[in-house]
């Protein structure tokens, strides 16, 4: 806490008054702001401050408060500048946002963990997508096999119908020699005669 002073002022301390107000005026602080830190290094009170520059030290930096009003207003312009560029650079950031460092660097941040991410992903895609092909080029390959299979049987098939039907033909052909044989060697060896009443009979040999 600052200690009180009852002393008068020095040229020095004027001197620190100036510099210091002039200081805040340039970079847009307030004056109050100036005299607490005035009041801190000199050990006087705030208020004692903004007195002794407003009652006589302000009076013979007339023109130093001009200049420093120009920088402050030339420091804003530029401060705009720089918040239209990032704006433009960075949408996703509002004005406020733009003129805090911290938010910047934290924006740039998760752009580049988001970046990061999303490199990932297509990694991750593209390994799917690599084991995806591999999988329908083996599904091809037996897709493939399986139609050379299938055209293997159904060949065969082809020759065991074929060899059935000529099978069953010639089976056919052997039951009908069979049974002629059989009827022509029953007409050799069966005889027949009439009996007494008229009627025929065999008569084995």
């Amino acid at each position: 806490m600052a200690v009180k002073r009852q002393d008068a002022w020095t040229p020095d301390d004027d001197l620190v008054l100036a510099e210091i107000t002039l200081r805040h005026i340039r970079e847009g602080s307030t004056q109050l702001t100036a005299f607490e830190e005035v009041a801190e290094k000199l050990g006087r009170t705030p208020a004692a401050c903004g007195f002794r520059w407003n009652s006589c030290v302000r009076k013979k930096y007339e023109a130093a408060i001009q200049i420093a009003k120009s920088h402050r207003q030339k420091r804003n312009k530029e401060k705009g500048a720089r918040r239209s560029r990032i704006a433009e650079s960075a949408p996703g950031l509002s004005l406020d946002r733009a003129v805090s460092l911290d938010s910047i660097i934290r924006y740039l941040r998760q752009h580049k963990l988001d970046v990061t991410e999303m490199r990932k992903r297509q990694q991750e895609l593209e390994k799917a997508i690599e084991e995806r092909e591999a999988q329908i080029e083996v599904l091809q390959k037996e897709n493939e096999e399986m139609k050379s299979r299938l055209n293997n049987v159904q060949t065969d098939y082809r020759a065991v119908n074929d060899d059935y039907k000529a099978l069953i033909q010639i089976m056919d052909r052997a039951r009908k020699l069979a049974l002629l044989d059989e009827s022509e060697e029953l007409e050799v060896k069966s005889k027949f005669r009439m009996d007494s009443n008229g009627n025929l009979e065999r008569v084995d040999k």
